[in-house]
């Protein structure tokens, strides 16, 4: 499916939720296997035949007013005697609105937000006859998920006693060490011609050479090493199996922190590596990349099926990005080395959760 293609799907199906269409049309969305909409059975490599249904593309449009909004909500509902979940609510506006974040939509969400925290609704019960609310309520799910929750933040007192208080909110970081300078613009969907013809899928920040990289998100070092592409690259996938985290173009010589390595559990803030401009070439540990900078992407995966083939979901970043930097970790240097470690810790559940499950040790720094 091309761009094009992509895009004129995304309209048909704005179209149809603004008109409220029918049950005709919604057959013929789900025979035409658009966004959200269930596919035709497939052949599984076994051999019996099995049904896959799950989502094939996600337009993640959500402007960055909007995840600001929905945030607020759900902070300040938190613990109360209507809580609300901000996936759900920007969930609730994208089937309002057919994905568009517009005034028009934060105008929708704002009221969303007042009718819910005054216990006036359910979301259920304002959700009921939106036909795409379970397409959008998955699919915000596994884009940002993993992202708001509770956690336990470092605490130093003046006498040098370390406690941890218990905390809610943003608990993913921003993808590099706070006070690094950076720039970055929406490049996402730019035409790549290294090796072949291509959109760029994920997001570009600029920077200087050895700018410590930050884990986003708690998870699992999926990847690491030399690709072609990406230079010197690292592939974290959440614990959920939805989100993989691309962080590429990293430092010449130098371009992991310290012991990390592939199956390591990393938690969200630690410094995974640095920033560089290495790739675009076959040959290991070579600076073809014009221009300093991070590459960061964030595939969305609902079959495993997805994750290596020509169906890969990649989200813009754009917006996400700015949010994030809401939520920043510093970073203190080594020493007289190149190794930079962040300067305060965090307890994620999360981590805590698959440690258990699984017996996994943690790569934290």
């Amino acid at each position: 499916m091309n761009r094009e293609q992509r895009t004129g799907y995304v309209r048909w199906l704005q179209k149809g939720i603004l008109i409220e269409c029918g049950v005709i049309a919604l057959a013929a969305v789900l025979t035409a296997g658009r966004p959200g909409a269930k596919v035709e059975p497939s052949a599984s490599k076994s051999t019996a035949a099995e049904e896959k249904d799950y989502i094939k593309w996600v337009d993640f449009n959500v402007s960055y007013e909007a995840l600001c909004k929905a945030y607020q909500w759900d902070l300040k509902t938190h613990s109360t005697e209507h809580e609300i979940d901000w996936v759900e609510l920007l969930a609730y506006t994208a089937a309002r609105t057919g994905g568009v974040f517009d005034k028009t939509a934060l105008s929708i969400l704002e009221n969303a937000g007042k009718v819910l925290a005054e216990g006036e609704k359910s979301l259920e019960e304002m959700a009921g006859d939106l036909k795409y609310y379970p397409y959008y309520k998955e699919a915000y799910q596994a884009a940002i998920g993993g992202l708001v929750g509770e956690y336990r933040e470092e605490s130093t007192d003046a006498a040098g006693n370390v406690s941890y208080q218990d905390c809610y909110g943003l608990k993913g970081y921003f993808p590099l060490a706070g006070g690094f300078d950076y720039t970055h613009y929406d490049d996402f969907g730019a035409g790549r011609n290294y090796g072949y013809k291509r959109r760029h899928l994920g997001h570009d920040m600029m920077g200087q050479i050895g700018t410590p990289i930050i884990c986003v998100e708690s998870g699992i070092v999926e990847v690491m090493g030399w690709n072609q592409y990406g230079g010197w690259r690292i592939g974290i996938r959440s614990f959920d199996k939805r989100r993989y985290y691309y962080y590429a173009h990293l430092r010449q010589n130098y371009p992991f922190a310290e012991g990390l390595k592939e199956g390591d559990v990393v938690t969200a803030g630690d410094v995974i590596g640095y920033m560089g401009h290495t790739g675009y070439s076959a040959k290991e540990n070579v600076n073809n990349i014009e221009v300093t900078h991070l590459h960061w992407g964030l595939e969305l995966i609902f079959d495993e099926s997805q994750k290596e083939s020509d169906n890969e979901i990649w989200i813009d970043l754009y917006a996400l990005t700015k949010f994030l930097a809401k939520h920043t970790q510093a970073a203190e240097k080594v020493g007289d080395t190149r190794e930079w470690v962040r300067s305060s810790r965090i307890i994620d559940p999360a981590v805590e959760a698959y440690q258990k499950d699984s017996g996994a040790v943690s790569g934290s720094n």
